[in-house]
């Protein structure tokens, strides 16, 4: 008989033999056991976690003649003829090459046939995502409400292809990927089975170009093993698999650690050279640098390793590093990563990114240092807030809380420590101008306006409120100071705001900052100046005209939320109710 592959030979023929995926075989296992199978199953999963396995074993154990069982025998005639491909009430379709309306019309008019020697006839419909939409929808309504002899199982590595209908008609199991001590134990099982010996590390680094697949690590492991003859070696598995050698991590890492990118630069063009693939190497460095993180932060936890080997010289270097810089080398190599995906210069963008971590500065000192780059008014206010403290605790010194400053001095103080100046001619010009339509109309698209604005332009407005307007003005009151004051000094904010407020009213409105306490008593003298009266004693009838930013109560009718509202439901259907 000619060979065979060890992933054909070493096929699994039962739920037992098969790696992981308990959950899938213990579902499987009760439902045969207690004969509570379905019409349609649906297997999807990363490509080489047995799906295509578990519907053979379950097809299986469904026709074994000792039925029902958890297990089948893989002795009767049916279960034999299965495993020989010679069975015809197991009919196996490849979507894939098969995706057209017409492969798909001649299987749904042999459903209806009754199995020859069986008790199930199963169809296995591997690459299902392939089919096209008329194929599905052909096989829809027989999905649905099969033949009771008919059982559907369905195998896919892209589930989100399939449409709805189709996964909903299906009980879906999720395989998951095969961690690596669980491949490296099946190709131990493997290698003993075949009387190979072999090296534990060998297998290590085959598994970790696996990827959790076990076809494909079988696959390479039949390579290594072609490759090697008597004897597998770690260079010969470096060689078939495309990694590289621990001891070239070494060099690079210390290269980098001591900033010689000359040396990682010639160490990468050798390996290069030597085919090795740069997206694979920033993969390979990304584990690297996590094994070295690991331990790290927890030394008991060696055998979470995946590409070191675990000795003193591995130790040692974990030992050098700090673990900020090996945070911000994994950050640069998985944006590296992502970014390779993109071009066709894969060489260039690893070069670049050995750069940047010889480069790279403190991670902790870089981030202060841009912080304050970035935010000098934030500095500012800093060192206002340490002068207060200093002050507060000279005061405690000097006897308590008895030296009072004197309201005056406080106010004077204020002023001097706060670089924003209150606009107070302003405001006055908008309250002698200011009209009712106009603030009606900022209220009622202040709501939409916020939800437009960036988060951190609306934080500002969240204790805001627009309290007086004229034809080309507004008055926007804060509750607290330093809101103003930021609010007034961000130039971005102020064009995107009065665009947006333009974009809704129709009209190019100017905002004039103030606090809280300042609009009270800058109210306050315009009211008394232009002989008004405040509150309820004002008439109804002309005194919302000439006055209408007076009244308390308008900014509770006047609600930005309220108004909104009436403006998309109308008046007649909006109910406010105080709690």
């Amino acid at each position: 008989m000619a060979y065979q592959a060890f992933y054909r030979v070493y096929r699994p023929q039962s739920f037992s033999e098969m790696t992981g995926q308990v959950h899938v075989k213990q579902t499987l296992q009760n439902a045969l056991l207690y004969n509570k199978t379905t019409h349609a199953y649906l297997f999807s999963g990363p490509r080489g976690t047995g799906k295509t396995s578990a519907a053979k074993i379950f097809a299986k154990a469904l026709n074994c003649e000792r039925a029902p069982v958890s297990e089948p025998c893989n002795e009767c005639s049916s279960c034999l003829s299965i495993m020989e491909g010679s069975n015809t009430d197991v009919i196996e379709f490849d979507a894939a090459s098969n995706s057209r309306v017409e492969e798909m019309r001649e299987i749904i008019e042999k459903v209806r046939f009754s199995p020859a020697n069986s008790r199930f006839k199963i169809y296995i419909i591997d690459e299902v995502h392939m089919l096209s939409n008329s194929a599905f929808n052909a096989l829809l309504k027989t999905l649905e409400e099969p033949p009771e002899h008919v059982v559907f199982i369905l195998a896919t590595t892209e589930p989100h292809k399939l449409p709805l209908t189709i996964i909903s008609r299906c009980q879906r199991f999720d395989f998951k990927s095969h961690t690596q001590a669980d491949i490296v134990l099946r190709m131990v099982e493997v290698l003993n089975d075949a009387n190979i010996p072999y090296n534990e590390q060998v297998l290590k680094i085959i598994a970790q170009a696996a990827a959790g697949g076990m076809r494909d690590a079988l696959s390479l492991l039949d390579q290594v093993v072609s490759f090697s003859g008597d004897k597998m070696t770690i260079e010969d598995a470096l060689l078939v698999t495309g990694s590289i050698s621990q001891d070239m991590f070494y060099s690079i890492a210390e290269a980098l650690l001591a900033k010689d990118i000359g040396q990682a630069l010639t160490l990468l063009e050798q390996l290069v050279r030597d085919g090795k693939d740069p997206v694979r190497l920033v993969e390979d460095f990304i584990t690297f640098f996590r094994d070295l993180l690991l331990i790290q932060t927890a030394p008991d936890l060696h055998d979470m390793l995946e590409l070191a080997s675990h000795e003193p010289r591995f130790e040692e270097l974990a030992k050098r590093f700090e673990p900020a810089t090996l945070y911000l080398w994994i950050d640069i190599m998985t944006k590296t990563q992502q970014e390779m995906r993109f071009s066709n210069h894969t060489k260039i963008y690893m070069e670049t990114a050995l750069l940047k971590m010889v480069q790279a500065e403190t991670p902790v000192l870089a981030t202060t240092s841009a912080a304050a780059a970035a935010s000098p008014e934030l500095e500012a206010k800093v060192s206002t807030l340490e002068q207060l403290v200093r002050e507060l605790q000279q005061q405690l010194k000097n006897g308590g809380g008895s030296a009072a400053p004197a309201p005056a001095e406080q106010k004077k103080r204020q002023r001097v420590q706060s670089g924003f100046k209150i606009p107070t001619g302003r405001i006055q010009d908008v309250l002698k101008n200011a009209t009712k339509p106009d603030i009606q109309a900022i209220k009622t698209n202040w709501a939409t306006v916020m939800a437009q604005l960036q988060k951190s332009h609306s934080a500002l407005l969240n204790e805001a409120e627009p309290v007086a307007a004229s034809s080309d003005a507004f008055v926007l009151k804060f509750k607290y100071d330093i809101h103003c004051q930021m609010a007034s000094e961000n130039q971005t904010f102020a064009t995107a705001f009065s665009q947006l407020l333009e974009q809704y009213t129709g009209k190019a409105y100017t905002p004039v900052y103030v606090p809280d306490a300042s609009w009270l008593k800058i109210r306050e003298d315009f009211i008394k100046s232009s002989g008004l009266k405040a509150g309820n004693e004002e008439k109804e009838t002309d005194t919302e005209e000439e006055n209408p930013f007076s009244q308390e109560g308008a900014a509770a009718e006047e609600d930005p939320f309220i108004a909104e509202a009436e403006r998309l439901f109308g008046k007649d259907f909006v109910e406010v109710h105080e709690d």
